[in-house]
């Protein structure tokens, strides 16, 4: 029986995470992303209050009102076709990318542009946003901030010499940053970057991302002890949602409705894009927001609170205020203008669009389902739409846990959000937000479990009795020892040992092309081991640098004595690693027994 290695080779030397000190270098970064993006953010607040007080009250201020159709009355409907117009000329000679909710704008910076944003698109998506919205688009602000905030990320971390990994870093961070300085929600924002966006669950990420999203929101503290912002959370609700077995029950019924919810968003939006996509033929897609905006001035005539980033409407709901036919009809108006306007190209965010919607189902059903009131269900509704739509649960529970400060709903919003992500995930291949970045050729799998190469030993899958060749053999005579379908003939790469010494390697592709030569010995062609592995590294390191110097192949020798060969690593025997953990996932066995069978 062989000794296992000792705590000084292996566990001395191997740790939880793989950061570095060099991540303290980029938290300065992060604390001034985290200013800026503030900043940026609640100047698009008093942008879309500047715009909606114009278009609609005719007069100059900031302070973030509800569209209205009192002043107007008809000539309502054209407010929004006007914003629409505007948005569609700045997308067409600004930049295209000004288009759409943001989030997977940003997801699709990280996935295949390195973590990188023209920096106009860090000016034109706030303006963009700022005008959609103050004319009366039914969209939230968080969309525009979080990709704006992330665009300042990556502009701060271009500047610097960094990877696309710190990149994506700091791009999250802008992102998380301008989402809790516009809600108040440090630790929901952090998670969302962490969820949605970072793409990974690493001390690098997380780190720098909460750090931003800290320094967001204690900024905002500061402004709200000077009195220039309410100190107060977005929808401040006394605690009332009982933590009883009827409120689970009907907590798990509301997260059920809010996965189909979630399904008749997604559908929702994606069938108005084709239907605009149809006119590409026939109109330029300049034009499509302002058809956009018809609908959404429509919609805003026959229920007024559907316009609007709809905060006040939220906080209605939960409070309730709003009866059964008011939240009904929000519930179809609000669905259908939102679907629409996104659908037609124009500028906008989808979270309090979601919140508004799931909010006002979770009134509806409040008024039939027991142990708790209407408004309880109401929060409710806004998680588990969350939790539904986007697929981020933690985020979902959090933030509306921040935005309300109401701790007795933290029991039944896990229950509702782990049922709404439950029916998403099974009734939706992709969510609203990732089938955007699908339907432009890439995927995205938001699924994270521990790398199997992470978790395995080199020692665990090499090969232990490779075949090996002598320098002093001829390639003749060694390529006519290996028989044909034997395993030596497999084998891609044959360490040579001179005296038990490994002194050199060569490739089978060499010992088949020298074979017919005369006097060719195997010394002659081999050459020194470019890369090595050792018995007691973890798969992930070996395969890194199997990838970097591009080979398939690699011997495996004592780390205190490099020169004694113990195995032979292959890109096969990686695979094998894999292999492992597909059979935890799909071999199905009883372990225990409780009625024995008799023999």
């Amino acid at each position: 029986m062989t000794e296992g290695p000792t705590p000084a080779t292996v566990e001395d030397r191997l740790g939880d995470f793989t950061t570095t000190v060099r991540v303290l270098t980029l938290l300065p970064i992060a604390l001034a992303i985290g200013v800026l993006a503030t900043g940026i953010a609640l100047a698009l607040l008093d942008m879309i209050g500047l715009f909606t007080n114009l278009f609609y009250f005719q007069r100059v201020g900031v302070s973030l009102v509800a569209p209205g159709t009192e002043r107007l009355g008809a000539w309502t409907i054209l407010v929004p076709v006007v914003g629409g117009l505007i948005v569609g000329l700045m997308a067409r000679f600004g930049s295209e990318q000004i288009r759409g909710h943001g989030i997977p704008e940003a997801m699709e910076r990280i996935l295949i542009n390195g973590s990188t944003v023209q920096p106009r698109l860090a000016i034109l998506k706030p303006i963009a946003s700022a005008v959609s919205i103050g004319t009366g688009g039914p969209f939230g602000a968080e969309g525009p901030i979080i990709l704006t905030g992330g665009a300042v990320g990556s502009i701060v971390g271009q500047l610097f010499h960094l990877t696309a990994a710190q990149r994506r870093s700091l791009l999250v961070a802008g992102a998380a940053a301008g989402m809790a300085a516009v809600f108040g929600t440090p630790v929901a924002a952090t998670l969302f970057g962490v969820e949605l966006l970072a793409f990974e669950f690493r001390p690098r990420s997380m780190i720098l991302i909460g750090t931003a999203a800290a320094t967001a929101d204690g900024l905002r503290l500061e402004l709200a002890h000077a009195g220039l912002i309410s100190p107060q959370p977005l929808f401040p609700l006394a605690a009332h949602v009982p933590a009883g077995g009827p409120a689970l029950f009907g907590a798990a019924a509301v997260g059920v409705a809010c996965g189909l919810l979630a399904w008749v968003m997604t559908q929702a939006v994606y069938r108005s894009e084709d239907l605009f996509l149809r006119l590409r033929a026939r109109l330029h897609w300049m034009w499509w927001p302002l058809i956009g905006g018809l609908v959404i001035g429509v919609g805003g005539l026959v229920d007024p609170r559907a316009l609007g980033v709809g905060y006040g409407t939220i906080h209605a709901t939960l409070l309730r205020q709003l009866g059964v036919g008011a939240l009904c009809a929000l519930l179809v108006v609000k669905t259908v203008i939102w679907a629409v306007g996104l659908g037609s190209g124009t500028s906008g965010g989808i979270l309090a669009p979601i919140m508004t919607v799931g909010a006002a189902l979770g009134g509806v059903l409040g008024h039939v389902l027991p142990g708790a009131t209407p408004g309880s269900w109401a929060l409710i509704g806004l998680g588990g739409a969350l939790a539904g739509v986007t697929r981020s649960p933690f985020t979902a529970i959090v933030f509306a846990f921040e935005l309300t400060h109401d701790p007795n709903s933290l029991l039944p919003l896990l229950v509702a959000a782990c049922c709404a992500h439950l029916v998403s995930v099974l009734i939706l291949k992709r969510s609203i937000l990732t089938e955007k970045v699908a339907r432009r050729g890439f995927h995205v799998m938001r699924e994270y479990a521990v790398d199997p190469l992470e978790a395995t030993f080199v020692r665990e899958m090499m090969t232990r009795e490779p075949v090996t060749a002598r320098p002093d053999q001829l390639v003749a005579d060694f390529y006519a020892a290996l028989p044909e379908g034997s395993a030596g003939r497999r084998q891609r790469l044959y360490p040579v040992l001179d005296r038990d010494r490994l002194v050199a390697v060569v490739p089978w592709s060499t010992v088949r092309a020298r074979r017919e030569e005369t006097g060719a010995r195997v010394g002659d062609v081999a050459t020194p081991a470019r890369v090595v592995a050792h018995p007691d590294e973890i798969l992930r390191a070996v395969a890194d640098r199997m990838v970097d110097q591009e080979v398939g192949v690699v011997p495996v020798v004592e780390r205190a004595a490099p020169e004694r060969l113990v195995g032979l690593l292959s890109e096969f025997d990686l695979l094998r690693a894999r292999r492992r953990l597909l059979e935890e996932e799909r071999r199905a066995e009883r372990v225990l027994d409780l009625w024995p069978r008799r023999a």
